[in-house]
């Protein structure tokens, strides 16, 4: 199916001009069978060659497209509205919208060449969200009359709209839980209109959070397994917490630790300038000494810190105190007792 360049739920950029060359290099073989990674298998060289080409010709002419508009100063968002697959590309499952859709594609190669700016001057400096749904609602006249026109436009299938007034009440700091219910009705609808898979499931997903039946909050938390950690590198096992950092905590510290593992290599962390500095721990003014299975029960939330160096699971050769504290700074609770 038409592949995405961005996924919704986050990842890196894929480049379109590398599957093109990838394509490109799979037509060269001339095969009679093909295997992608979704979908069907493909069998016989003249249907495959008319297939995949036009596969090929799709994302090439999405990429062309994007650049060519942007070229003309056309935001993300007027992208999105002006640029439409051909028709012909519907008549196969290959290149119709049923994984993403041709107005995300355009705005994903337009933010994976030029960044995030678009070129709207309101995306410039953009009010904080709650902020600027608080001021909307109070432009239209408040909360009453924005839940009208949002209910008229539900009624009248203007989905885009209805979508942008209930997300204004939803992130407005006076949010009801009618508010949420608005939003995720109107999220369900998209769905059901929608061609696309991830379109579909991400609605269908957020609307449930919204209305309570499926919570989608432990998915905005640091989750740290022990697992995890234990099949890890002593490196990646300790420098995973620079990305934990909690700076109002850090500002006052400057502390490097030597982490000491049984049977692996050593590793460390320098914390200063609101940083975890990765390190290979020579030189470090305290040394931690303990098993990976100790310190992957620590940051899985099966042990606490101070419970390990009570019960000498965990040693420290320098000042304890000054550990703790450092420590203290990462978002991982089980650091910070």
């Amino acid at each position: 199916m038409l592949f995405n360049v961005f996924a919704i739920r986050g990842e890196e950029y894929r480049d379109p001009r590398i599957m093109l060359a990838g394509i490109d290099h799979l037509l060269s073989l001339n095969p009679t069978h093909i295997v992608g990674a979704h979908g069907m298998p493909i069998s016989g060289s003249a249907e495959i060659m008319q297939r995949v080409t036009r596969y090929r010709d799709s994302i090439q002419f999405l990429w062309d497209q994007t650049v060519r508009l942007t070229n003309r100063g056309y935001t993300s968002t007027e992208l999105g509205h002006e640029i439409r697959l051909p028709n012909f590309f519907d008549e196969d499952n290959l290149t119709s919208e049923f994984y993403g859709v041709t107005e995300h594609h355009v705005r994903q190669i337009r933010s994976g060449l030029l960044g995030w700016f678009d070129g709207d001057p309101a995306n410039l400096f953009p009010l904080p969200r709650a902020e600027h749904s608080n001021r909307m609602i109070t432009g239209f006249g408040g909360r009453d009359i924005v839940r009208q026109k949002a209910t008229e436009a539900i009624d009248s299938n203007d989905l885009r709209w209805a979508c942008e007034l209930s997300s204004w009440l939803v992130n407005s700091t006076d949010s009801e839980d009618a508010d949420k219910l608005l939003l995720a009705k109107t999220l369900r609808l998209i769905a059901q209109r929608t061609t696309a898979a991830n379109i579909r499931n991400w609605c269908l997903a957020h609307a449930r959070h919204l209305d309570g039946t499926f919570d989608l909050t432990r998915f905005n938390q640091h989750r740290l397994s022990r697992k995890q950690i234990l099949s890890s590198t002593s490196d990646n096992a300790v420098h995973i917490l620079r990305v934990l950092l909690l700076p109002d905590r850090a500002a006052e510290v400057d502390t490097h630790i030597c982490f000491k593992f049984v049977d692996r290599q050593q590793t460390g962390l320098h914390i200063r300038n609101c940083v975890a500095c990765p390190t290979d721990g020579r030189d470090a003014e305290i040394s931690v000494n303990c098993s990976i299975e100790t310190w992957a029960d620590i940051l899985a939330g099966d042990l606490s810190l101070s419970v390990a160096i009570s019960q000498e699971k965990l040693k420290v050769i320098g000042d304890t105190h000054k550990l703790k504290h450092a420590l203290q700074v990462f978002d991982v609770v089980n650091l910070q007792s």
